[in-house]
This record gives structure tokens, C-alpha cells and sequence, in this order.
């Protein structure tokens, strides 16, 4: 049994403190906050590292997959396919737009898009197709993209838990016209504060975002459409830029701590690791599947072992999308009521892992 508290996460600085604080203190030195060289910097560095041509800075991850449905011209009347397991803002992103989220179940075993599901709810109105990379496994973006390709429908990845994920070998953020991250603190890659950015190659749709997230404006009070205010300012993206060399060795230690848990774990009928199905996993999330979730809660509680659960409840099944009478996702909705995410996070310890699979009994048994 654990014989101390172990947190699901921990948000202070570690290994990269210093470089934090000196990042800070140069922004600060500067006097110049929004849209300046390091912004312009990160762009460059964050592009490079995620295998596109171009990266814009944008206030969250929320609005890099509103700005781009945007800058696709997707409007009110329109379509998008998603999925029901992801963070809300997924769908929230479509609705900003006055567009409508088109919920496809999930595949029962990856918990991503299921292609097939995003087939059969394509109609005419589909304007674009939303996958989400979840956890950080990247969801089957070859048959995605073959479904796409067949309707013609623009795919546009939420990669806001996949920082470095790759599909196949490819980076994710690449595999459709663009790619939407998130630098909220708890990411792979996080800041400290709101930040997120859009990846393409597509040097049209580059511009275009880049003129939305300012304004619309083209030049100096030159708005040539009616854009939003939606920027990553200079502290985050020097935060961001101190991070991001270190992104590879997190994500190394991510990976190999799920490989522990996956040992640990193995034939343990009361927390099954949802599986891993492409190597390029950068594992966001560590979650596991139980029958018994609330007893599996409680005893990890006991033991000192915080968890969390990603996520309670589907969006085809949430009060705020009700309006647009979503389809039933019955693959998502009962991975809903089973998965629980145990901490992962590159300071924890092997010997914490270890302590948190002796936590987990072999028998535990619903009781509801």
C-alpha cells in the first residue's frame, strides 16, 4: 500500500524552474506582452517540433479549433462531426460558430472516433469532421481520412491532449488541414495560463487565422473581416519556448511509466489499461476501464492515491447540447461509466507507480 499521498498532478515548475522564472523576467524586462518575438518565436519552434509548416498562437485550444472551423468557412447551418468522449470544448468550439455538433460513437476499444460512425452520420450539411486524439492516443486517422476524402469534408484534428503524437509515424496535427493544441497547465506541453495554437501546412489557412485571432485586421486597424481577439501572450509563449526543449524526455517518461503500469497491471481484473493501438500514444492520460469504478475510486482514495475521471459523463448526453438531440453513442456513454485515469505525469516516480498498482485489489466487485 502507498504509504504517502500521491497526487493525481502537480503544477509547480520542476526540473525546468529556472528556465521558467528566466523566461518570465526576460518578457517582463522587455515591456512588450502580446504578439511580439516570442511569440513569433514560439510559432517557429512549436511548428518545427510538430512536423508543419506553420503554427499561430491563439488564446486556447477552445478557439484554435473554433478559429480554424472558421477560416473553413464552416457558419451557422452547418455540420460537424465529433466525438462524445472529449472535454466539452470540443463541441463548444462548434457551437461558437452557430454551426451544430454531430456526435458519431466512439470505437469500443481505442475510445476514439469510430470511422465507420463518422461515415454513416455524414449528411449534406457536413461541413467538417473533428477527431480527437484522446488521452493522447491518436485516434485511426487513416480510415478518418479515407471517410473524409470520400465525402470531401475538410478533417481538422483537436490534438489538445497529443502534443508529439504521431499516427502511423506521422505527426498528428498533419494528417487533416490543420491541427488545433492546448497549453492549458495540464497539458503535456503547458503553460501557465490559458495559450493554444493551430499547426498546418496550408499557407492560406495560416493567414487567415492569423488575421482572425487579431481582429481580422490584415494591417495595422485594417479589418478586413470580422475577427476576435484571441491571443497567446508574450509570458506564455516564453514559458512555452523555456518548455518545449524538454517536451521529448517528458514525453520518453510518459511512455515509460505507462509501460509500468501496463506490467503492473497485467491480468488485474479490476483497472484494465485501455489499450494501447498506435505507438506513437503520448499518454496524456493514463486510463483505465473497471466495472467496480466507485469501489476501485474509493480504495485508491483510502491508499492516498488521488484520481480523476476523464470523462463522467458523454456530450451526447449533456444538457448543453441537448438542444441539437443528439444521437445515442452507446459505445461512449458505457465508457463513461467505466474509465478512470490514475496519475501519470514525468515527476512521479517508478516506485509510485508501483504503489499505486498494489493499491488496486483483484477482486473488487460492483456493489450498486
Amino acid at each position: 500500500m502507498s504509504t504517502r499521498r500521491i497526487p493525481f498532478q502537480s503544477l509547480v515548475p520542476h526540473d525546468d524552474a529556472d528556465d521558467v522564472r528566466r523566461a518570465i523576467d526576460r518578457v517582463v524586462a522587455s515591456g512588450w506582452f502580446v504578439l511580439g518575438p516570442e511569440v513569433e518565436s514560439f510559432e517557429r519552434e512549436f511548428a518545427a517540433a510538430a512536423g508543419a509548416t506553420h503554427a499561430i498562437g491563439v488564446g486556447n485550444g477552445t478557439d484554435a479549433l473554433a478559429l480554424t472551423l472558421r477560416a473553413l468557412d464552416v457558419g451557422p447551418g452547418d455540420e460537424v462531426i465529433t466525438t462524445p468522449l472529449s472535454a466539452a470544448f470540443t463541441a463548444l468550439a462548434v457551437t461558437m460558430l452557430g454551426a451544430r455538433p454531430v456526435f458519431a460513437d466512439v470505437d469500443p476499444e481505442r475510445l476514439t472516433l469510430d470511422p465507420a460512425a463518422v461515415d454513416a452520420a455524414v449528411t449534406p450539411r457536413t461541413r467538417a469532421i473533428v477527431p480527437v486524439h484522446l488521452y493522447g492516443q491518436p485516434a485511426d486517422m487513416t480510415a478518418i481520412a479515407t471517410v473524409a476524402a470520400r465525402h470531401r469534408v475538410p478533417v481538422v484534428e483537436d490534438c489538445c491532449q497529443a502534443h508529439l503524437a504521431t499516427c502511423g509515424g506521422r505527426p498528428v496535427g498533419t494528417l487533416g488541414v490543420a491541427g488545433a493544441f492546448s497549453f492549458y497547465p495540464t497539458k503535456n506541453l503547458g503553460a501557465l495560463g490559458d495559450g493554444g495554437a493551430v499547426v498546418t501546412n496550408d499557407a492560406s489557412l495560416a493567414d487567415r487565422i492569423r488575421r482572425l485571432r487579431n481582429g481580422g485586421q490584415s494591417a495595422r486597424y485594417q479589418h478586413t473581416e470580422a475577427g476576435v481577439n484571441s491571443r497567446l501572450d508574450e509570458i506564455q509563449a516564453a514559458v512555452l519556448r523555456a518548455r518545449l526543449p524538454r517536451l521529448h524526455a517528458w514525453t520518453a517518461r510518459r511512455r515509460h511509466l505507462a509501460a509500468l503500469y501496463r506490467a503492473a497491471l497485467d491480468a488485474n481484473p479490476s483497472a484494465i489499461p485501455v489499450p494501447e493501438q498506435d505507438a506513437g500514444h503520448v499518454y496524456h492520460l493514463f486510463v483505465v476501464r473497471s466495472t467496480a469504478r466507485r469501489e476501485l475510486q474509493s480504495a485508491l482514495a483510502g491508499a492516498g492515491i488521488e484520481t480523476l475521471i476523464h470523462y463522467p459523463v458523454a456530450l451526447s448526453r449533456q444538457p448543453a447540447f441537448a438542444a441539437f438531440q443528439p444521437a445515442a453513442c452507446p459505445a461512449a456513454e458505457f465508457a463513461c461509466s467505466e474509465v478512470l485515469s490514475l496519475p501519470l505525469n514525468p515527476a512521479l516516480d517508478d516506485a509510485d507507480v508501483d504503489a499505486i498498482a498494489t493499491a488496486i485489489p483483484r477482486d473488487l466487485t460492483c456493489v450498486h
